[in-house]
């Protein structure tokens, strides 16, 4: 299915789009701790990390299986704010409606949707799992959008043979990141990625627009 077509939202009723928002929102949010697979690659590249702050905006598209097993889809916009080891993220439709917040740290998550108590867990990963049944450990997410790979554990990386200074792949933990564009100058940065696993299995798109 074409990206267009994922991120152009229909007149699906707002109950299954809170759904599925909800769902998008935790599988984006990126801080859930990853237990590392092999050594740190370096100790001082995460703690230059936590120290910094970003924020993107962008479009997003998800594929995914819910706890039924039937297949999912899920888009719309998104605001991601990263303070520290903090992350905020907003998801919203095209009408500027927000949808649901994720606010996620190493001590705390909490998912925020519309006339909905909020729920907390100690970490994304439970949070998912307490809400959704299923939990998805992208802490790497908050690295793979630099782009860089995680440094809490193994990674494999293919540069662009056309731009040796980019990347073009990036595998680690089970997840395979593609970079499908690069911003031109005078910006910078990934513009477009893709994330795919196979168990459960999990597709997002994602193009980011500053």
């Amino acid at each position: 299915m074409r990206l267009s077509r994922l991120i152009s939202f229909s007149g699906a009723p707002r109950a299954a789009a809170l759904g599925f928002a909800a769902a998008a929102v935790v599988a984006l949010a990126g801080c859930a701790s990853v237990k590392p697979q092999g050594p740190s690659t370096s100790n001082a590249a995460t703690e230059l990390t936590a120290q910094t702050s970003r924020s993107y905006q962008g479009r997003f598209a998800i594929q995914y299986n819910d706890q039924n097993g039937q297949q999912r889809n899920a888009y719309g916009n998104f605001s991601w704010q990263e303070t520290g080891d903090t992350v905020t993220l907003q998801l919203r439709n095209p009408l500027g409606q927000t949808l649901a917040i994720v606010t996620s740290s190493p001590a705390s998550a909490t998912l925020e949707l519309p006339n909905r108590p909020p729920l907390t867990a100690d970490n994304v990963s439970t949070l998912m799992q307490n809400a959704l049944g299923f939990a998805l450990p992208v802490e790497g997410l908050r690295y793979w959008l630099q782009p860089s790979p995680a440094p809490t554990s193994r990674a494999e990386t293919e540069k662009d043979p056309e731009q040796p200074s980019r990347l073009k792949q990036i595998t680690q933990d089970g997840w395979t990141i593609d970079y499908l564009a690069y911003a031109n100058a005078p910006a910078s940065g990934v513009k477009r990625l893709n994330l795919s696993r196979s168990e459960p299995p999990l597709d997002i798109k994602l193009v980011l627009d500053q």
